[in-house]
């Protein structure tokens, strides 16, 4: 896939989203907004069960990492008005 300027100076300010499943299962959304617009997508969602282990904690990083560097957050998921709306929406995705 070839990038266009514009993709190549797009920035990005990430952030996470916890949300617990039940009293088990923690569910990280790997959010970003886009500094120019203001919107917002979902690139990814992690769940965790106990016992959680370093090497699930660094290949989740690594996958976080990976994705980005694949492709812009936004084309993988999405712009949203809300980080609501994106969540739903990942959700609704990967259901």
């Amino acid at each position: 896939m070839v990038r266009t300027n514009s993709e190549m100076n797009e920035t990005y300010r990430s952030f996470d989203i916890w949300r617990r499943r039940d009293s088990n299962t923690l569910v990280r959304y790997r959010c970003f907004e886009n500094c120019s617009t203001g919107r917002f997508c979902v690139q990814s969602s992690d769940s965790y069960k106990r016992p959680v282990t370093n090497d699930q904690i660094q290949s989740l990083e690594k996958q976080f990492i990976e994705l980005l560097i694949e492709q812009s957050p936004f084309e993988r998921g999405g712009f949203f008005a809300t980080i609501e709306e994106a969540i739903s929406d990942h959700d609704k995705s990967f259901a």
